[in-house]
């Protein structure tokens, strides 16, 4: 008998699930489409079947512990999702209490960023750290904190949403509706428009030039940078000053032991990792210079699904007080 926790990432395109035991090896993992249903609970009701259909054909028998869920929007103090951008499904979605309906387990929800932090604590690089940061370099920009011990909830249970921090008055247009959000300059999505930008303004040739903008990616921005690409080495430099000086604002607060950079742009190395360090240690209130560490994430390709169960493996084993 195998006992494991249930781990749910969704994202916007897929939603990927595994079964977790409590060392953080992955016994099972599978996926869906997330937005193939116009009704929310019929997305649920497909994942469900799928994933017992997955316990149920597995080569040992499972005890399920729990079902953590890593969400946009997620709200630990409701177990509700409250109108993610970039899920077609609008209004409160109330996650937890269907999937609970459904399999009668405990079920706790919170956003991807603080799911990977609590990933990062259990099973990564954070596991005798009691204060912290991951930050979670996607489409979007998420954040997970630390501090004494226990995740930054907040009231509602939305704290730490780094990348909705303004770092240019009037900037770029966000998805939240505001203008200037750190997550417009740092992201894929911040990248391909810095690329763009910085396209309009040189005339030199570049690698970039001729992808059109859908088809841009930051793997593609990285592979130009390593091969000297004057527009893609700017792009990097000049997201990983805007990263660096907004951690070294956010650590004046929290005083983090190590800031934990993980997702698709993370890939790039040393091209986003070296800006980001000058910038942050040049802008460092002076408490704290050359004490913060600035580190890859140590989950992996498995950190969604690995954070999300970390939800449950986080209560079983007492990790915080």
């Amino acid at each position: 008998m195998t006992e494991i926790a249930i781990g749910i990432d969704i994202g916007g395109t897929n939603t990927v699930f595994g079964c977790i035991d409590s060392l953080g090896n992955t016994v099972i993992e599978g996926s869906i489409p997330t937005q193939t249903k116009d009704n929310f609970e019929e997305y649920i009701d497909d994942l469900i079947s799928v994933i017992k259909s997955s316990i149920e054909n597995a080569d040992t028998e499972i005890t399920i512990t729990g079902v953590g869920i890593g969400a946009p929007n997620g709200s630990y103090r409701t177990g509700t999702i409250e109108n993610a951008a970039n899920l077609r499904w609008k209004g409160t979605l109330p996650i937890a209490q269907l999937v609970q309906n459904k399999l009668n387990v405990p079920v706790k929800i919170t956003n991807d960023a603080n799911a990977a932090a609590l990933g990062e604590r259990i099973f990564g690089g954070a596991k005798n750290m009691s204060d912290f940061m991951v930050i979670t370099l996607g489409t979007g920009l998420g954040s997970g904190i630390v501090v004494n011990g226990d995740l930054l909830y907040g009231f509602e249970g939305f704290a730490g949403e780094l990348g909705h921090v303004i770092v240019r008055s009037e900037g770029r247009e966000c998805a939240c509706g505001r203008k200037g959000c750190l997550e417009t300059y740092v992201s894929a999505t911040g990248v391909k428009r810095t690329v763009y930008k910085l396209l309009a303004k040189h005339l030199g040739d570049s690698a970039l030039r001729d992808i059109p903008f859908n088809n841009l990616n930051a793997k593609m921005v990285a592979e130009a940078a390593n091969k000297g690409d004057l527009v893609a080495l700017e792009t990097f430099k000049y997201t990983g000053k805007m990263l660096g000086e907004a951690l070294s604002n956010v650590a004046s607060v929290t005083a983090p032991e190590a800031i934990f950079l993980f997702g698709g742009l993370a890939k790039a190395g040393d091209l986003l990792f070296d800006p980001v360090r000058k910038a942050m240690e040049e802008n460092l209130l002076f408490l704290y210079k050359d004490k913060i560490k600035l580190l890859p994430s140590n989950l992996g390709e498995n950190a969604g699904i690995m954070g999300a169960a970390a939800l449950i493996w986080n209560d079983e084993t007492k990790t915080y007080s």
